[in-house]
């Protein structure tokens, strides 16, 4: 009989009390900035997380199916291009298109293992044993880790691909994607790793935007989300129907911004972290990013951080890609 995968079988990597202090530092910095901004990874508690599993399921929510079905359409490919003995895949939450990767890998030749990384213990342990059920043959690793800061801590072992999924690389702004792309370089040394990004591409804003601003006001509530957790995590007082959902087209940076404006005048107090913040009517508290790419930026950023573009695969709409790169 199988012994149940609990958290005591997660690698852990993160300090004491990481994701609480992340959270204050995040909230001390953004909203004491100007304009104000907050992280899009604290919309995840786990009215979140239901949230936006609903969210890939609406219709104008194409990205998780689109890369879905680029996977579907060319993993094969991808797999050939760089067959691995592991793959480590960087923020890993449900593992849910992973199988696709997996068993093209297997087909290819060598793959005997996978490395789930995620800061959720809940979704480590729920992909493991989906995946265990699976791929009983595979050795598969669960690390609770930072990926941001902490790489040089994953398991080295063997031929690896690092897949970067979800188009989660769009949610860094552009200093952040360079410090990360170049970790991930670092990460790899000289060997014949690869590394696999998911990236939503540039598109008409007709197309871009719903899948920020829905119909059925999923995305609102998911964007107001994040009061909710401040109100829960510091004992805030955010009225959180007080502000009202946007996304808008950023055309300089080519990015969507998902952001919640106050419809009056508030002043909200964080007694988690000692602060008293002052909204005015109208103003804006940006809590995402979503960078959409163009193929040469792409290529040209995997260059700087110190990669060649190996291979780059779309779904058949060409909405989504799939970009495949070697250390240089």
């Amino acid at each position: 009989m199988t012994t149940a995968f609990t958290p005591a079988d997660i690698t852990h990597h993160l300090p004491p009390h990481f994701l609480a202090d992340s959270l204050r530092r995040d909230v001390l910095a953004g909203l004491g900035s100007t304009p104000k901004t907050l992280p899009p990874k604290w919309f995840y508690d786990q009215r979140g997380s239901g949230l936006f599993e609903q969210i890939t399921q609406l219709p104008e929510y194409y990205p998780t199916r689109a890369e879905r079905e680029a996977l579907e359409l060319h993993a094969r490919e991808i797999a050939a291009a760089a067959p691995a003995e592991t793959l480590v895949e960087l923020g890993s939450g449900s593992s849910r298109k992973t199988p696709i990767l997996l068993r093209a890998l297997q087909e290819a030749g060598p793959l005997a293992r996978y490395v789930a990384v995620d800061v959720s213990d809940s979704a480590l342990v729920a992909a493991h044993e989906d995946l265990a059920r699976a791929f009983p043959e595979l050795e598969l690793e669960a690390v609770a880790a930072d990926f941001e800061h902490q790489l040089h801590l994953l398991p080295s072992t063997g031929t690896r691909m690092v897949a970067f999924l979800g188009g989660t690389i769009g949610n860094f702004e552009p200093q952040q994607r360079r410090h990360f792309l170049r970790a991930v370089r670092g990460m790899l040394g000289d060997g014949d790793g690869s590394v696999l990004l998911g990236a939503d591409l540039v598109k008409p804003v007709d197309q871009l935007l719903p899948a920020y601003d829905d119909s059925q006001g999923v995305t609102a509530d998911f964007n107001r989300n994040v009061l909710r957790v401040l109100n829960a995590e510091l004992g805030a007082d955010f009225d959180v129907d007080a502000f009202e959902h946007v996304a808008a087209w950023n055309e300089a940076e080519e990015w969507v911004e998902m952001r919640l404006r106050a419809t009056r005048p508030m002043r909200v107090r964080l007694p988690g972290v000692g602060l008293e913040v002052d909204f005015a009517e109208g103003e804006e508290l940006r809590t995402e990013v979503s960078a959409k790419f163009r193929p040469e930026r792409l290529e040209e950023e995997l260059d700087d951080a110190g990669f060649r573009l190996a291979g780059r695969w779309t779904d058949a709409a060409g909405r989504f890609t799939l970009a495949l790169a070697k250390p240089c």
